[in-house]
């Protein structure tokens, strides 16, 4: 690395392109992006992969600085006393690390779900999904989990006439405001969905889901969005952990263990700080991680993170959608977008995601910045919110 500080992100998802893409504007700095795949993947799409209407992936070279180098490898291992990554393809050095591996399917114990439920957390199960879908078009399918995923994937699937029962395991959607959650229902219901508020899956089959009072709800296909769960890369390598798997840190997202470990987005646990798992907080973290480790390279106080909140955004079919607006603290509010102009906001948002991606990545390839490794740009810490997941 020469003279210059080597700074690794491990994650190719918002947290880490946004961070490895600030980390590129300054100078004196090398930056590694390490990612298990060679494109990004927009995991807010991943309910149309699996309906077939979209391919949710994007090639880094639009999204990534040119100044970042991208390493295809799977880390299996930080050795933070070494300042060393053990990889499947061999060993990546470090001064500083971001960690930023994201999220996937939480672990489920129920009966039957590992052998005859499709988990939709990642770009592989979303094509299995699909793959499934269209080698049994009349199948009936059931959509385990109440939440953004859920709701989305039982609007797509049944507004291209699939018989869909969606069993939510609570309340629909408890991050929703009441008249939010009323607007979607309508919705559902009038696309054929069968909403089961508070019904929770015992045991799935081949050809159903049994609830845990007995019924049986027929089911060829049963999609299993209910949770998700964070790698244990963090776990596995000796760092503090939080119940989840998240790696501890204090309020700048730097490790209790190790100041030269800097986490962001889904797999970070910031100390008295429980931020929503998705991009709207990935987005925002990724580039406040990112001021963190040029602020320690420069030998100054990294500042607290601020995250802000706008919402949440759902698409309810390939036309229609909510924006449920929220405070800042993401506290939903009763006001809320709805119908063709809600869908209209949402694939903006989809959209607007990756622009912002590559906007962070052509003001680092067009950095001039001569002051040296630290200095932080004027809009540090004020990265505006994204309202998706």
């Amino acid at each position: 690395m020469g003279g210059n500080t080597g700074v690794v992100v491990v994650g190719g998802g918002y947290a880490g392109v946004m961070a490895a893409n600030r980390l590129a504007r300054a100078e004196g700095v090398e930056v590694t992006l390490v990612n298990a795949r060679a494109e990004f993947v927009q995991r807010i799409r991943l309910h149309q992969v699996a309906a077939g209407t979209h391919e949710a992936v994007v090639e880094y070279r639009k999204v990534l600085s040119e100044k970042v180098r991208l390493v295809v490898d799977s880390v299996m291992e930080i050795d933070a006393r070494g300042r060393v990554l053990r990889t499947e393809k061999g060993v990546i050095g470090y001064d500083y690390l971001v960690y930023a591996v994201g999220s996937g399917a939480a672990g489920q114990q129920a009966p039957g779900v590992r052998e005859f439920a499709y988990p939709l957390a990642s770009l592989e199960e979303a094509r299995e999904v699909r793959t499934a879908l269209e080698a049994a078009p009349d199948a009936r399918v059931a959509v385990v989990g109440g939440g953004a995923t859920g709701i989305e994937i039982a609007a797509e699937l049944a507004e291209q006439g699939r018989r869909v029962t969606l069993i939510c395991g609570g309340v629909l959607n408890p991050y929703l405001h009441e008249k939010g959650r009323e607007t979607i229902r309508e919705r559902l219901v009038g696309l054929g969905v069968t909403v089961l508020d508070e019904a929770k899956a015992a045991e799935v089959t081949e050809t159903s889901v049994r609830l845990a009072d007995g019924t049986l709800i027929p089911s060829q296909i049963t999609v299993w969005t209910a949770g998700f769960s964070v790698p244990d890369l963090a776990l596995r390598s000796g760092l503090s952990t939080d119940a989840t798997g998240r790696l501890i840190t204090d309020d700048t997202l730097t490790s209790i263990d190790d100041e030269h470990i800097v986490a962001a987005g889904d797999a970070a646990a910031p100390k008295d700080a429980s931020y929503r798992m998705g991009c709207q907080s990935a987005v925002q973290l990724g580039p406040q991680a990112a001021e963190t480790v040029l602020s320690r390279i420069a030998g100054t106080q990294p500042a607290p993170i601020h995250v802000a909140f706008a919402g949440q955004c759902l698409s309810l079919g390939r036309r229609t959608g909510v924006f449920q607006i929220s405070e800042r603290d993401d506290t939903a509010k009763a006001s809320h977008l709805r119908g063709r102009t809600g869908g209209v906001v949402k694939e903006f948002i989809c959209r607007s995601t990756v622009w912002q991606l590559a906007f962070e990545a052509r003001k680092a390839g067009k950095s001039k910045n001569s002051k040296g490794q630290g200095e932080k740009p004027k809009d540090s810490h004020r990265q505006q919110p994204v309202a998706a997941h």
